[in-house]
């Protein structure tokens, strides 16, 4: 087990002048959980019984379930929060199955003190959040929505809250994405709000009540993090999400340090998919300033045994899915990599796969240009047998195939659109087929694209600004999902109704395999 205490200098920098009156406070936080019910591989999908017994495994929220209870039992005594930053929904065949109940019976039974809504919490729109938050007994927050004209969610989710651990008063506020309007389907009358604005509100409403202990629960990805740190006064610590990203003073694939400091305050994220419950212990003096702030994400792999009643209650609710999850649809002659860092980056894999695929099942309809957001790619295949469990993982949103026609004009602003945000590593990087394009992260956005190419017959000829070419993609995105608005109306001689694009892959790599990943440069950094 990864050890409690390893610190980053910036951290212990704080000890100095610790005043006599302290407080300890330990925070164990997950994020972005993504319906990861089952544990799950090293490629993040839902992990297969002869790997678990072989202890390859990770995660799976009966992991999270003894490591908590693990960590409260040795902390008996002392003061423990537990802490969701968002994104509990969408991911596998739990989510797709139950809708969130699954996530909602274990979430309690493991007893979280708070949890962040989530931009995927709104998949299934308001009434998807409305039933979690009826369901289970701890608070959901966000402060940055205003949802008084949201009948279904009035009054259910609060601006913060303040929960009394060891005779103080802690305040927890919260922010959410305000592109969830772009990457979910919150409708129109849920009204996001400025995340820094309203968390600076919040900070001041709590400190009125005499709350001089701050966290902010975050469901808005590491840089906001850093920049909410920076511009919100009052705020003792940051426990984010959504962006996945592992800090950590040990892993060599760790993005920063595990808490990163911007300046006296501490950020703290645990990557994803349960395979990882953070741990901060943070020091207070008397007047709520944080003097201290040390921990390590704990790696949840086959050395924490799962607790048995989690996983008797999993296998009990995996029954009616487990026929089509086994079921072996094609293979794969090596890994197909699928994993939101390269995907939201550049030309990817399991890119390449999907977007060829959904090309492939429309090509005899005139359509000749494919592009799939990175975004809805979540998870790798590995090598072998590829069951359409697998699949799902990779494509869990029950998106439908869509083709509909737009200029060439158009299809440059989309993928100005795609590579606009990709330094903050948005969803809605363009993977592609049947087209070609080069990009440059160091120019603004919206003049990034060049060399933008199109297939014709067996040729590759610079796309045509004024001709009207046909275009294959997912539901969400032709209705504007990810930025991508230049694609929805009803102008588009759209047809939206194909079949789901899970089964389009499955059914492409049963037909062309065994299936090798490859890439091939269809797409360019410069």
């Amino acid at each position: 087990m990864i050890s409690r205490f390893l610190t980053s200098a910036a951290a212990l920098g704080l000890t100095a002048g610790m005043a006599a009156a302290e407080y300890k406070l330990t925070i164990l936080h997950t994020n972005d959980i993504h319906s990861r019910i089952e544990s799950i591989s090293k490629y993040d999908s839902t992990c297969g019984a002869d790997d678990e017994a072989e202890g390859k495994c990770f995660g799976g929220i009966a992991r999270v379930k003894t490591m908590v209870d693990t960590k409260r039992a040795e902390l008996d005594g002392q003061n423990v929060l537990l802490l969701d930053a968002g994104d509990p929904f969408q991911g596998s065949l739990f989510y797709t199955t139950y809708k969130g109940a699954a996530e909602a019976e274990f979430m309690e039974d493991i007893g979280y003190d708070v949890m962040a809504v989530g931009n995927h919490e709104f998949d299934d729109g308001p009434a998807g959040l409305q039933q979690f938050v009826d369901t289970v007994s701890f608070p959901v927050i966000s402060g940055n929505l205003d949802l008084s004209s949201e009948p279904l969610l009035k009054g259910k989710v609060g601006n913060h809250v303040v929960l009394e651990v060891g005779g103080q008063k802690i305040g927890i506020i919260s922010a959410l994405a305000t592109d969830t309007v772009e990457t979910s389907s919150p409708g129109p009358n849920v009204v996001f709000q400025d995340e820094i604005d309203s968390l600076i509100a919040d900070v001041e409403a709590l400190q009125a009540e005499g709350v001089n202990k701050i966290i902010a629960l975050t469901h808005v990805g590491l840089a906001k993090d850093m920049e909410i740190a920076a511009k919100v006064p009052g705020v003792d610590l940051v426990v984010g999400g959504h962006s996945h990203t592992l800090l950590s003073n040990t892993s060599d694939r760790a993005a920063g340090a595990y808490p990163t400091m911007v300046g006296d305050v501490p950020v703290v994220q645990a990557y994803a998919y349960t395979k990882y419950l953070g741990e901060l212990t943070v020091t207070f003096d008397d007047e709520g300033n944080v003097t201290s702030a040390a921990g390590e994400p704990i790696l949840l792999d086959a050395s924490v045994t799962p607790d048995a009643d989690m996983v008797a209650r999993i296998k009990e609710m995996g029954a009616p899915i487990d026929e089509m999850k086994t079921r072996v649809v094609a293979e794969t002659t090596d890994a197909v990599e699928g994993s939101r860092d390269v995907c939201r980056a550049g030309e990817c894999a399991m890119g390449n796969l999907v977007a060829d695929a959904m090309l492939a099942r429309v090509k005899d309809q005139g359509v000749s240009i494919a592009i799939q957001n990175g975004g809805g790619l979540r998870a790798s295949i590995d090598a072998g047998e590829v069951t359409m469990g697998e699949v799902l993982s990779v494509l869990p949103f029950q998106n439908t195939l869509s083709t509909f026609e737009v200029s060439g004009q158009t299809m440059i602003e989309a993928l100005e659109n795609g590579v606009g945000q990709i330094e903050d590593g948005a969803g809605r990087f363009p993977q592609v087929a049947g087209l070609k394009y080069a990009f440059d992260a160091s120019k603004e956005p919206g003049a990034r694209i060049s060399d933008v190419m199109v297939m014709e017959g067996e040729t590759w000829v610079a796309i045509d600004p004024a001709k009207t070419y046909g275009v294959v993609s997912n539901n969400y995105v032709r209705n504007g999902g990810d930025g991508y608005k230049m694609f929805a109306g009803d102008d588009k001689n759209a047809y939206d109704f194909g079949p789901d694009l899970a089964d389009v892959v499955a059914e492409y790599l049963a037909e062309v395999g065994p299936y090798s990943a490859y890439t091939d440069g269809r797409i360019t950094k410069k």
